[in-house]
């Protein structure tokens, strides 16, 4: 069996593909112990752990750590004179006009910031060594005073020559040994010193959190019989052994999200979509992603908290739009949806948990597109009454109907969603009708035709069992490892011979961490290399062969920087203006194999019929029938409902679907 275990805001999602077929469980997640609600789904699916041979994990552990700020106690070690770094971060203002306007506050407080005597300079040369006593006579017992789970450490200029940062590494390990030490060469081995520390600091500090969590969930596996391989999603879309994840732990955040991407991707390519607008809506939030020719668009810069992560992710924008996001009225009397949710405790009101302030949920329970009696498949109870009861204290201050108002929640929900979707689309010059839409997550399919109406989308694709489609996706992912590293060079007649002896170091390195996860047959590597005309303040990536780098000339280096620069900013040429190489990153990526194969759990069933539902401002008849009785190449047009265990299905008025040979079901306009 290959098993995948998601763990999101508010359900845990489980995917078991092995000889018997497709296994699927959804399970409430337990913010408080979230390896609690990841076991809970591996007991509620009843599979034998001995015969799991695959495990794949994700999980907002990571990302909740930051975002709630309950890491562990670390320090911060840097070179002297350099202790605020992390305070001053960039003179630049991210909104010009808020006259209360205050930078980020980082993981690591003044207090907790270090300095030790050395100097390395930007081409790795030592200008002064690393003073090893006095790290032993002053850092040290500071340290070991402090209460710290984790020690991040970035040097000045540590990028081009880790020499120092190794070196104290190993003084700290001598006399600290249970502190755990995060290198910034380790980390991210580019330029930019705030950013680099940032992206240090915070990997240092989810570090404890990730470590524990893993061997947690590690130990209790093993309890119970459990011996086979065991994956963590990074944020990059691929996957990594959890033992490093333990000491990489910043690529832990947003597995989740990565994870749907890719499952979205893959099954999406099944029917020949390559080229998507992927939409996962669960309890929480809402995650959207652009994919070209089936390959997600990647970044090299997100902000976490407003604070800077160099490193490669997938361009993923969240906005917090889901099932369990709080419809409310703002000062101006306005209704709005999100960004707070009701999360899985208490979780919406119709859950009766405690819940008494209307979601997304409760409105489609009012408006009857989400039914009481398929609600999970039918195996968790909610209660319309409890749905209706939590709008009418809203519906009477702005005078609407109790439908209404969950009507309007909706249509403002979807709003929030397409504003993110712009941003991901028109805001970088691509057309959002050039895509078909992927639809996926618990709440996904319930929007999907309207988001896409609004954006001229035409064409929408539902992958069997959409709820779970991210636990999916981490085992149609690859193992991947990115190796980073800053070297600055003109591109003149030296660069070929100075782009082949970085891609020489890199490979060897990226090599040897492959050596942990057993197998290095069929290996794809690319280099990408960082470019800007002399004088940019930014970058432009470029893919480069390794297979070119054997005939690889300074004018081909040229011809591909200016197509690169002319798909980002619509020019390229630039005669003879000079060009520099500044940052390379190296992808290796390892192949999962064989790709298993999804298909819709065709168990679940449910009679046809026909009722009513509040959509648009209007009362509709609308059918209704399990996703699984649909015959291939039978088109049912909207208004209609299809229900599965994980989701329900909105088709509305002036849109249809049928189903494909691959069982994903394709909604079309008209």
């Amino acid at each position: 069996m290959r098993v995948g275990v998601e763990v999101g805001g508010t359900f845990t999602d489980l995917v078991a593909i092995g000889p018997s077929g497709v296994r699927i469980a959804k399970v409430p997640s337990v913010p408080a112990s979230p390896d609690e609600g990841a076991f809970n789904a591996l007991i509620e699916s009843a599979i034998p752990f001995e015969s799991i041979e695959d495990l794949a994990h994700g999980s907002t552990v990571a990302t909740n750590a930051v975002l709630e700020r309950k890491g562990y106690p670390i320090a911060f070690v840097t070179t002297r004179g350099f202790k605020d770094i992390l305070a001053l971060q960039r003179h630049n203002r991210t909104n010009i006009y808020d006259l209360e306007y205050h930078k980020p506050t980082p993981v690591v407080d003044r207090k907790n910031s270090f300095e030790v005597d050395e100097r390395m300079l930007p081409d790795g040369t030592v200008a002064a060594a690393l003073d090893a006593a006095a790290v032993e006579r002053d850092l040290v017992p500071a340290l070991s005073v402090g209460g710290y789970a984790a020690i991040a450490v970035c040097l000045l200029n540590a990028y081009a020559n880790p020499e120092h940062e190794e070196a104290l590494r190993d003084l700290l390990a001598r006399h600290l040994p249970a502190v755990l030490v995060t290198l910034s060469s380790e980390v991210t081995r580019e330029f930019r010193e705030f950013e680099r520390a940032s992206t240090t600091t915070l990997s240092a500090y989810v570090q404890p959190v990730i470590d524990r969590y893993i061997g947690r969930f590690g130990a209790r596996l093993a309890e119970n019989g459990f011996a086979g391989r065991f994956s963590v999603m990074q944020s990059n879309g691929g996957r990594l052994p959890a033992e490093n994840m333990r000491r990489n732990a910043i690529m832990a955040l947003l597995s989740g999200p990565a994870a749907g991407v890719v499952g979205a991707a893959r099954q999406a390519g099944r029917s020949g979509v390559e080229n998507l607008i992927t939409l996962d809506m669960g309890g929480t939030s809402t995650d959207v992603c652009l994919v070209e020719d089936g390959t997600p668009g990647i970044t090299n810069e997100f902000l976490i908290d407003n604070l800077p992560i160099r490193t490669p992710v997938l361009d993923i924008n969240t906005v917090g739009a889901g099932g369990g996001s709080l419809i409310w009225i703002d000062e101006g009397g306005m209704l709005r949806a999100g960004p707070e949710s009701a999360g899985a405790d208490p979780g919406p009101a119709c859950y009766c948990r405690g819940g008494t302030q209307p979601t997304v949920t409760d409105a489609h329970l009012v408006r009857n597109t989400i039914r009481r009696e398929a609600f999970l498949g039918g195996k968790m109870d909610i209660d319309p009454d409890a749905a209706r009861a939590a709008f009418r204290t809203l519906a009477g201050r702005l005078g609407m109907s109790v439908e209404e108002i969950a009507d309007s929640a909706i249509r403002i929900a979807n709003a929030n969603i397409i504003r993110a979707i712009q941003i991901i689309t028109t805001q970088r010059g691509k057309d959002p009708r050039d895509y078909a839409m992927v639809a996926f997550g618990g709440a996904g399919p319930l929007h999907a035709a309207q988001v896409a109406d609004d954006l001229g989308v035409h064409t929408i694709l539902v992958p069997p069992n959409a709820g779970v489609i991210s636990a999916f996706g981490l085992l149609a992912a690859d193992h991947i490892q990115y190796e980073s590293m800053t070297r600055r060079f003109m591109l003149d007649r030296d660069a070929p011979r100075a782009i082949a002896e970085v891609y020489g170091e890199m490979r060897a390195r990226a090599l040897a961490k492959f050596e942990h996860i057993g197998r290095r047959e069929n290996l794809s590597l690319i280099l990408i290399a960082d470019m800007r005309f002399v004088g940019q303040a930014f970058e432009v990536p470029v893919e480069i062969e390794p297979a070119e780098l054997d005939d690889l000339t300074v004018e081909r280096l040229r011809e591909i920087f200016a197509a690169a620069h002319q798909r980002i900013f619509f020019h390229g040429a630039a005669g003879d203006k000079p060009i520099e190489a500044v940052s390379f990153r190296l992808r290796v990526t390892l192949p999962v194999g064989s790709l298993p194969v999804l298909r819709e759990t065709h168990e679940y069933r449910i009679p046809e019929t026909v009722i009513e539902i509040f959509d648009d401002r209007h009362r509709h008849a609308c059918t209704v029938m399990s996703r699984g009785a649909l015959e291939p190449a039978t088109a049912v047009a909207g208004p209609a409902l299809f229900e599965d265990p994980t989701s329900t299905i909105f088709v509305p008025l002036g849109w249809s679907a049928e189903a494909d040979a691959h069982e994903n079901l394709i909604l079309r306009k008209g």
